[in-house]
């Protein structure tokens, strides 16, 4: 489970309007899964449809996480115009960069309702399964669910 305070929450969804209408993209770090610092990271790609990390400021964090021992927990991205979910280009990118499964979660942040963002977490398995972690803006609940065949939703705490 991935926690999160809201004020880190409420960082990565100002970065997704600052961005809008383009997607906007930043990693996650801290250690034991709880989030400690947002980093954003420019898109290079300045579209509204995918994102591409700016590979030096993505080397950077990874650099920092070294030195500091934390660890990357997430990479975030917006879709300012569909669901909080991983498009075929997101999962494909996925696969394609190796950083699958445990090793670091997807987050998105849809703005497709700008007045009510919805921010949901994702696992990549390496057969490209999806593996959902819900996120809920009211502080210490738990949410837990199981879906069907690849895809099980995982709690993600606000803290």
């Amino acid at each position: 489970m991935i926690k999160i305070s809201k004020s880190h929450l409420d960082e990565i969804i100002e970065h997704a309007k600052e961005e809008s209408p383009n997607e906007c993209c930043g990693i996650l770090v801290g250690t034991s899964n709880k989030v400690s610092q947002v980093y954003k990271i420019t898109n290079d790609a300045k579209s509204q449809y995918r994102y591409v990390m700016n590979p030096q400021q993505q080397f950077d964090v990874e650099r920092d996480c070294r030195g500091n021992d934390l660890d990357m927990i997430a990479f975030y991205h917006s879709h300012p115009h569909s669901e909080a979910y991983p498009s075929p280009t997101d999962a494909r990118m996925a696969l394609q960069s190796g950083w699958l499964g445990d090793m670091i979660s997807y987050m998105l942040v849809s703005l497709e309702d700008k007045s009510n963002p919805v921010v949901k977490s994702y696992s990549i398995g390496e057969e490209g399964e999806k593996l959902e972690q819900l996120f809920r803006e009211s502080d210490y609940k738990t949410f837990e669910k199981d879906y069907e065949d690849h895809v099980h939703e995982e709690s993600i705490q606000v803290v």
